[in-house]
């Protein structure tokens, strides 16, 4: 651990250092951060990209009565940081340990707990509103990057912020990346903004030279004002659009010039009503594996420092490739299949597909409610979408589902890629609603693939189904074993036979029902194994059948158990002699650590759900 960081209080000692000691401070920085992310993983080029924009905000800044928001929250390294938190770097991410995004419980410099994007903007314009009407006087400054911009809800609070004229300061980080290269005319826009001379300068420099020109001076500047949407156009083209949403445009910033910032970020607080400021800066800066390959480093596991080159691989290919493959393999045989994903083509195994089929393949941004609608457009037209967005980010777009996809009843396939429990990333990344939300809409079929093979099976039903479709499985490598009968619909699967109990499992947790059904024999109690691969429709005959021939049905799902498919067979069977336990995750957020980690402290690892089913039948013989 770095000596130099070691020694200083911050974020206090900022505002005493010298420009030439912030500089030494911004490599000591990046040198902690490479080191300790490459022992735990973490989101480490996002991270390095804002090094000096992070420290010009707490040297200028008094947090935490200063609010500093930083949307999504997987750049906030910098700031835990500088906020004291240096120690808990140690265990980044893992179980028990240090959160990779703000949280309040760490410290009172986060304002709230993020992780998903666009949402700063919102909340800055809030606490900015509220403070307004409680008489106080802290600054607010919400911090978003260029690729969060293309999610609609920050232009919903920029146009509210305009209206109010509250002062606050939105900063944009523009790197020209979310996770995948930035796409669309705004990310253009930016683009052209980056290559002129800023137009606050200009108009401000003309304002304080016309106003000294005696006794008409004033008078020559409102006439200015009147001329006010030429001289725009005229200096920056079409980059006008913050300034048509009313905040005053300071930019483009050199987001990695400490004092350049400083300045910069003094100034706007004189300014009054809301300000944005508009830095450059560079993904992955100073760790060259990660400034060439900023996506793979956006979130990464433990590389080796000197190549950057991960250091665990898993065995076989994970369910986004295994995904990503067979939908291109498909889409060689069925001219109408495109693919629709939210700024995660390669999150979600799509690389090879855009690259392939470059005019069927849609990345429409940070803006999973276009992407719904986008490809029920898609769908009435004769297409086949399947939209490959992760669980977590899918509940952005659930009134478009039930309202443009399920209502009009089209053939729409959602692919929802981490879902169930995503491990490090934590609470606001865990897909463990999906099945909840999804059971509620009519029309809906989910399935849940336990295998590899089961998946492509899935997708191939899917492409031909004509009502919407939901695919779900896990993060991480897919199964190859054990080999299941061919997926139907509305069809389970009857793994394993046994007379005292059943286990229903959904999807990915089948290998720990297997697990738990071993366990159990080892005790005299003979467990059988069904496979819940059609989670809707789901497969009442057997259920039934299994109902007629066992004292106790046990179901278990990767999802909360409210809402679940476990509550709705203990519908179905409500008035069966038969005794239904429901295990999943509990009705609550569930914390960061790792999928194992997580299984054995919810009970849901085979060997948890084996001494609960053992626990419920002693129970049930008292």
């Amino acid at each position: 651990m770095s000596k130099y960081l070691k020694k200083h209080d911050f974020p206090s000692d900022l505002k005493n250092m010298s420009y030439d000691e912030l500089e030494l401070l911004s490599y000591e920085i990046r040198d902690f951060l490479v080191e300790s992310v490459s022992k735990t993983g973490g989101h480490l080029a996002s991270s390095l990209g804002v090094v000096e924009l992070s420290i010009a905000l707490h040297r200028v800044f008094d947090s935490p009565k200063d609010k500093l928001i930083w949307d999504v929250g997987h750049q906030s390294y910098v700031h835990k940081i500088l906020t004291g938190r240096m120690d808990g770097f140690d265990h980044l991410r893992q179980m028990g340990g240090m959160s990779g995004f703000p949280k309040r419980c760490e410290s009172d410099h986060d304002v709230f707990d993020t992780g998903h994007s666009s949402t700063s903007v919102s909340l800055g314009l809030g606490l900015a509103a509220a403070r307004d009407l409680a008489g106080e006087d802290y600054r607010v400054v919400s911090v978003i990057g260029d690729g969060a911009l293309t999610g609609g809800l920050c232009f919903e609070a920029f146009n509210h912020a305009g209206h109010l004229e509250t002062d606050m300061i939105v900063v944009l980080n523009d790197n020209g990346m979310s996770i995948s290269p930035n796409i669309g005319g705004l990310s253009n826009h930016l683009v052209k903004l980056s290559g002129t001379a800023g137009y606050s300068a200009v108009k401000n420099r003309i304002k304080t030279g016309m106003s000294k020109v005696p006794v008409i001076g004033d008078e020559i500047v409102t006439g200015i004002q009147h001329a006010k949407e030429k001289i725009k156009y005229s200096v920056l083209e079409d980059g006008v659009i913050f300034e048509e949403l009313g905040f005053k445009y300071i930019g483009p910033v050199d987001g990695h010039n400490i004092k350049e910032l400083c300045e910069v970020l003094q100034n706007a607080t004189k300014i009054g009503g809301p300000v944005l400021i508009h830095t450059l800066t560079t993904k992955g800066k100073g760790y060259s594996p990660a400034e060439k390959d900023p996506g793979r480093f956006h979130g990464t596991g433990p590389f080796d420092i000197s190549t950057g080159k991960a250091l665990k691989k898993g065995a076989g290919p994970s369910w986004s490739a295994v995904f990503g493959d067979k939908l291109m393999r498909m889409a060689f045989q069925d001219q109408k299949i495109t693919a629709v994903s939210a700024a995660m083509i390669e999150g979600t195994g799509l690389e090879m597909f855009s690259r392939t089929f470059p005019r069927r393949i849609f990345d429409v941004g940070i803006a999973e409610e276009h992407a719904v609608t986008f490809s029920a457009g898609l769908a009435k037209a004769g297409m086949k979408p399947f939209v490959a967005i992760y669980s977590t980010f899918l509940q952005r777009a659930y009134d478009q589902i039930m309202e443009d996809v399920c209502l009009q009843e089209l053939p729409v396939v959602f692919c929802l890629d981490r879902a169930g429990a995503v491990g490090a990333d934590g609470e606001t990344h865990h897909g463990i609603f999906d099945i909840s939300y999804l059971r509620t809409m009519p029309g809906m079929t989910i399935l849940a693939p336990a295998t590899a093979k089961q998946l492509e099976q899935m997708m191939e039903w899917a492409a031909q189904s004509e009502g919407p479709c939901a695919i779900r499985y896990p993060r991480g490598e897919a199964p190859q074993e054990p080999e299941l009968p061919d997926f139907q619909a509305g069809k389970a699967q009857r793994i394993r036979e046994g007379k005292d109990v059943e286990i229903w499992a959904c999807g990915s947790m089948l290998p720990q029902a297997v697990k738990a059904a071993e366990h159990l024999e080892k005790e005299g109690i003979m467990a059988g194994v069904v496979n819940m691969a059609s989670v809707q429709p789901l497969d009442e005959e057997e259920l039934a059948r299994s109902a007629a021939e066992h004292d106790m049905i046990v179901t278990v799902e990767d999802n909360i158990i409210t809402g679940g498919i476990g509550e709705h067979i203990c519908r179905l069977l409500s008035e069966k002699e038969v005794r239904v336990v429901n295990l999943g995750w509990p009705d609550r957020f569930i914390p960061h650590g790792s999928q194992e980690e997580l299984y054995e402290a919810f009970g849901l690892d085979g060997a948890s759900i084996a001494a609960r089913i053992a626990e419920e039948r002693n129970e049930d013989r008292k």
